[in-house]
């Protein structure tokens, strides 16, 4: 997928190590490079780098926005190796998971499991955690990259409900796979979700239920940054994702199931990356006491109107 055409962008929150790890993710995976670096200043975290890159083609974004919040497995990110496509498929997948292991720790250990000849789970030394694993060759065909939701505690057995909810939300959308718990697998409940993928404006995602003990949940380190056209875009999911009021602010809302969104227009990535100095102020200083991103007011601070 052309990273333009990519709808949704997960966006990552470090407190000062963006920069730094988007380099190391580029380096370690194929195809991989930091595609623009912008300064905001004046935040009230300070400047805050935010820089984009992309895995294989697929976007992320990054920003130094101070120690507010930490990276953890609620979402990760599966790593698909597909043997069908690339006969070295089982040694990069090894190959990765050595670069990973550097600094970092193991979830799941590297090995075979039911689903998988060769699957592991691992945390980066920057605490962000991948799903390495080896398809199937009758596995159905999936991207390199695909973000996963883990409904834990207070939104345990939610993975199928709030997957139905984000296709409803979202255009060009279908489910894939789901498996459910089957019975004698305690603490998992019979007919919860094991696994399910599913398509959101033709990216995947996948989600899972675990009751197992977890001690965390959705946070603001990860969310899911939705690319918007027009205030019309902005205002539709606005209104359908956002479901707590105090977490509203400088256009991130959050939504029923406590998974972190930032409803953002595309004209504002093109202003932060061609404007000056005082653009870039009047912008930052706009934007700011915003909760909701509107358009007009954006761009004509910009201008200075």
């Amino acid at each position: 997928m052309p990273i333009s055409h990519q709808k949704i962008v997960p966006h990552l929150w470090f407190n000062q190590e963006a920069k730094e790890a988007a380099q190391f993710y580029t380096s370690i995976f194929p195809d991989s490079k930091v595609t623009s670096t912008a300064t905001i200043r004046n935040t009230p975290s300070g400047d805050s780098d935010l820089v984009s890159f992309h895995i294989a083609g697929y976007s992320f974004m990054a920003i130094n926005g101070g120690p507010h919040f930490q990276f953890n497995p609620s979402i990760s990110f599966f790593v698909n190796f597909d043997p069908s496509k690339d006969e070295n498929a089982g040694e990069n997948l090894d190959l990765l998971w050595e670069q990973l292991s550097q600094g970092g720790t193991p979830l799941m250990p590297l090995q075979e499991y039911p689903f998988s000849k060769r699957y592991g789970w691992i945390q980066d030394k920057y605490g962000l955690t991948w799903q390495l694993m080896l398809l199937n060759r009758e596995d159905q065909e999936r991207p390199f990259i695909v973000p996963s939701l883990l409904y834990v505690q207070d939104v345990l057995g939610k993975a199928e409900e709030a997957s139905d909810f984000y296709l409803s939300v979202f255009g060009e959308s279908r489910r894939g796979e789901i498996a459910r718990y089957p019975a004698g697998m305690e603490p998992d409940e019979e007919g919860t979700v094991m696994f399910t993928d599913f398509m959101l404006e033709n990216q995947w995602f996948a989600a899972m239920d675990s009751a197992h003990p977890h001690n965390f949940k959705f946070n603001e380190a990860i969310s899911l940054l939705v690319r918007c056209k027009n205030q019309e875009e902005i205002d539709y999911y606005w209104e359908k994702l956002s479901s707590e009021p105090a977490a509203e602010q400088c256009g991130w809302v959050k939504d029923r199931y406590g998974v972190s969104w930032q409803i953002w227009p595309e004209v504002m990535g093109e202003m932060i990356a061609n404007g000056t100095t005082e653009q870039m102020n009047r912008l930052t200083k706009t934007f700011l006491q915003m909760k909701k991103f509107n358009i007009e007011k954006l761009i004509q601070a910009y201008q200075g109107k």
